[in-house]
């Protein structure tokens, strides 16, 4: 991915649905090689999931649950040098959409990292559900491949695929799935929100080969082909510390 200068990150704001924060941000991290897959699916089912304080977001009425296969690179609190032996990690988070106070947001179902020091330090210092899984990621060439096990869950990945050059023309539905600036996080009764911001995210066309998801919860069942199929060669991003809601 082309690189972008922080102060140009702050100074592109323009595709936010509200403004950036006012206190000082406190990470930077690069969400690289990133592969989307989008899911409608029954709203009835996938509210138990959410927790009391946060409203599950629909678009047009329907839910949706994604799962973003990534590298995570460079990851670092501010003004510290990243360590790529914990810093750099591929990484699978299942996410469903939530809102609250008018701030739309995404809400992890489950988060797999293919290091257990990452996965582990990472839990500790966000909170987020991380777990190691054995995961392997193809270098890329024309064809990538991206696999992933988590055997104490029994949720397993593959897919191969071929990327375009060619940028896609962004829908409502796309812009919806993709253009999120805050994640949510509950521990126990208390609610926590983690604001973010990157540029707009850039996308390409991709096609599956061939794709395994097997992953159930409770009674939905993403072991089928998607809705909807998003690539993108990645976003730099910037994070602050939560802030509790509840």
């Amino acid at each position: 991915m082309k690189h972008a200068t922080k102060d140009h990150l702050f100074q592109s704001v323009s595709h936010r649905q509200w403004p950036l924060p006012t206190r000082s941000w406190s990470y930077y991290q690069e969400w690289n090689e990133a592969l989307f897959l989008h899911w409608k699916v029954p709203a009835e089912l996938l509210r138990p999931f959410i927790p009391k304080g946060l409203e599950l977001d629909t678009f047009n009425g329907e839910a949706w649950i994604s799962l973003v296969a990534f590298t995570m690179e460079k990851i670092r609190p501010k003004n510290l040098p990243a360590f790529a032996p914990v810093s750099d990690f591929h990484e699978i988070n299942v996410r469903t959409y939530v809102i609250r106070n008018n701030k739309p947001g995404v809400y992890f179902l489950n988060i797999e990292a293919q290091k257990l020091v990452s996965a582990k330090l990472s839990k500790l210092l966000s909170g987020l559900p991380y777990q190691k899984a054995a995961m392997k990621r193809a270098p890329f060439k024309e064809t990538h491949s991206y696999t992933s096990d988590l055997k104490k869950k029994g949720f397993r990945f593959k897919a191969v695929y071929t990327v375009s050059d060619q940028a896609v023309a962004k829908t409502d539905t796309d812009l919806w799935l993709t253009e999120r600036y805050c994640l949510y996080l509950d521990k126990g009764p208390k609610i926590y929100r983690y604001e973010i911001h990157h540029l707009p995210w850039e996308l390409q066309q991709v096609e599956l080969e061939e794709i395994q998801t097997n992953y159930h919860l409770g009674k939905i069942d993403l072991n089928r082909q998607p809705d909807l199929v998003h690539y993108s060669p990645g976003v730099e991003v910037i994070a602050w510390n939560k802030e509790k809601l509840l």
